[in-house]
């Protein structure tokens, strides 16, 4: 066999892969701790989920379908979206509302922030679309979705117990404030932190954001089959890496955040070594959540 036909096998595999792979949902389970959690809230599940990008020619809804369906099969206590709904165009707004409106017509309480592409901002130097925006949030709101925007609110169990879930704006197009969105939030009440970009994460407090959420990255989205750390994310970033999972070296001690992979794709819909994420999380008391990693003054 020739190098050159060696070399076409091995693109053609990888494309066949990358086409089919956006539609790979995976569940990833994690512990998420909460200082100062309440006991009838702990073991409690949450699902997070990010980045449905619809309106990308070729998008998977079908893959948003899944995630929803299996959401409502865990009967989570409550949903968190991490923003990207459509991907820099209204009529995606239609569509995605349609997806995810089983969630609360389950009853299940959704609370979601807004992302960069809900602005058409595929970068920060794009010129930002608010009509997009405001649209969208009323179209979500309009199905029972709580949009937060730098806001915070009080989420009370069947026992009465409360749990804050506070949401950040979107970092692009620099409309996240941790300060205003934490301002409700009475000093040492537990409580949950969503962000879309996981930039908006140093800028919150010291000790304010004991778990945190993010999306944005995709994980990569195009990972080495050999390498899977590396991608072209974290080439950009000089080696910082946390497109995916627990974040560390990044952000101010007393602090955690996870990023998920998100469930749709940016640009191009392929995805390498990266399947698309919905994330159950396990709501743990800190002493119980072993092997979590924590921002530290290090």
């Amino acid at each position: 066999m020739s190098l050159l036909l060696f070399v076409l096998i091995v693109f053609v595999v990888l494309l066949l892969q990358g086409l089919w792979e956006p539609y790979r949902l995976v569940v990833d389970t994690i512990d998420g701790p909460v200082p100062g959690l309440p006991e009838s809230w702990r073991g409690a599940k949450v699902v997070l989920l990010a980045d449905f990008q619809v309106g990308l020619f070729m998008d998977n809804r079908a893959t948003v379908r899944w995630a929803v369906a299996r959401t409502l099969a865990l009967r989570p206590a409550f949903v968190l979206l991490a923003g990207d709904f459509v991907h820099d165009t209204a009529w995606g707004i239609k569509p995605v509302t349609e997806l995810l409106h089983p969630l609360t017509r389950a009853g299940i309480p959704t609370f979601a922030v807004l992302g960069n592409h809900d602005y058409a901002m595929p970068t920060h130097r794009a010129t930002g679309n608010k009509k997009l925006a405001e649209k969208l949030e009323v179209a979500l709101e309009g199905i029972g979705i709580r949009v937060l925007h730098n806001e915070a609110v009080a989420l009370e169990n069947l026992e009465g117990e409360t749990l804050y879930v506070v949401g950040l704006g979107s970092r692009v197009p620099k409309d996240d404030d941790p300060e205003a969105a934490l301002a409700g939030v009475p000093a040492g009440a537990p409580r949950v932190v969503l962000m879309h970009h996981p930039d908006s994460y140093p800028e919150i407090r010291a000790f304010a954001a004991p778990l945190a959420f993010a999306g944005h990255t995709h994980g990569g989205q195009v990972r080495l089959p050999l390498a899977p750390e590396w991608t072209l994310l974290t080439w950009l970033r000089d080696g910082q890496n946390y497109n995916e999972d627990w974040a560390t070296r990044h952000g101010t001690p007393g602090n955690r955040l996870y990023v998920t992979r998100g469930v749709g794709c940016s640009v191009a819909p392929i995805r390498l070594n990266c399947p698309p994420e919905l994330t159950l999380v396990t709501l743990e008391r800190p002493e119980d959540a072993e092997g979590v990693p924590i921002t530290s003054a290090d």
